[in-house]
């Protein structure tokens, strides 16, 4: 089972907001080529840390959601925990940075 998920308005609060451990939730869109660049590392890292969920919302589906978590740019990647935002980077980036942007977070 993935632990690698889409979610909408409807399902953003028990998909994130209410779930156990940390939740990355990548913010993109299909057009945007960074988003699908940084989409196989994140893929990665979910794969690699069990304990990891990673959520995707398009922004173009849920406008709501991007409005609500302030996305101006994207790929724009957050990390929840406990429902709240704890690190937050904007552009695609190589695994080992995002790994070292959210260090300490994943576990």
């Amino acid at each position: 089972m993935s632990n690698v998920t889409d979610a909408t308005t409807a399902t953003f609060d028990a998909e994130v907001l209410q779930a156990d451990g940390p939740v990355i939730v990548d913010f993109w869109a299909p057009w945007c080529g960074p988003c699908r660049q940084v989409s196989p590392v994140l893929d990665a890292i979910a794969a690699d840390h069990p304990n990891v969920k990673v959520v995707k919302v398009n922004i173009d589906d849920e406008f709501d959601l991007a409005t609500r978590y302030a996305v101006t740019s994207i790929p724009a990647i957050k990390l929840f925990r406990d429902g709240e935002i704890k690190a937050e980077v904007v552009g695609a980036r190589p695994r080992g940075a995002l790994e070292k942007d959210f260090e300490g977070l994943l576990d």
